[in-house]
């Protein structure tokens, strides 16, 4: 019996990986452009013909058909404002939770800057830096969006994305208070009346051009950075061109 199961094991195999000589056939004609369109099958998209598996649905489906070439809609989002949205949904979070839920815990207005960009800064690195890794392609096109573009295992971004985010807590605290005291003047009111109240939406906005302000100063100086040193790599590989043309007609004069 056991002999009968390993043949038959063994053929099946063998059936499995045999080679398929017509497609290969058909493919060399197709590059070859000697492959008549009508005569060609047409590619099938049903998922049971293709792996030869039942599936329990209705032929004709969405489920039984599927276009392995399809771009879903996400991905057809723009890359700028899939970042931005999520920067600025995350900080309206920390925004309702933080300074809304517990203002009547904490009540002064520094504390409550200071414990937001903390909290801003845990949820960046737990949240925000992995969800742009998981969305990036190779071409790493999220780097321009995060302070430090580093792989989100790293410990001590942890600590540096809170310090980073209390500097942005703290400018986006300043940038409330300008602004209220500005349209005081405006108006003629000193008694410390408040036109812009905190609030998610606000909050989110200002968290996100304070950041994305930071973000572009750090990439402009990544850039300057990056063209220095290839141009040094270009005048440096020029150079060593010419001391080899030099040392070349040297040779050739001394012979």
């Amino acid at each position: 019996m056991s002999k009968k199961k390993k043949k038959n094991k063994e053929t099946t195999i063998e059936n499995y990986y045999d080679l398929k000589t017509k497609e290969v056939d058909e493919l060399v004609a197709a590059l070859k452009g000697e492959l008549d369109e009508t005569e060609a099958e047409p590619v099938p998209t049903n998922i049971a013909e293709i792996t030869g598996e039942e599936q329990k649905v209705k032929p004709g489906s969405k489920k039984a058909d599927f276009d392995p070439y399809k771009i879903d809609k996400l991905s057809r989002i723009p890359v700028w404002v899939k970042a931005i949205f999520i920067k600025w949904w995350f900080a309206g979070a920390v925004c309702y939770f933080i300074l809304m839920g517990l203002g009547r815990v904490v009540t002064d207005a520094l504390d409550q800057a200071v414990l937001a960009g903390c909290v801003l800064g845990i949820f960046t690195d737990i949240f925000v830096n992995p969800i742009f890794r998981y969305m990036e392609s190779s071409e790493k096109e999220y780097n321009k969006y995060m302070m430090f573009p580093f792989p989100f295992k790293q410990f001590w971004t942890f600590f540096t994305n809170i310090i980073y985010y209390l500097v942005v807590g703290l400018l986006v605290m300043l940038m409330y208070g300008g602004i209220n005291q500005l349209f005081n003047l405006i108006n003629n009111n000193y008694d410390g009346y408040v036109t812009i109240a905190v609030g998610p939406l606000i909050y989110g906005t200002f968290c996100v051009m304070v950041d994305m302000a930071f973000i572009g100063i750090k990439d402009l100086i990544v850039f300057l950075v990056k063209r220095a040193k290839r141009k040094k790599a270009e005048e440096k590989g020029l150079a060593d061109v010419f001391e080899d043309a030099a040392e070349s007609k040297e040779e050739k004069r001394d012979v």
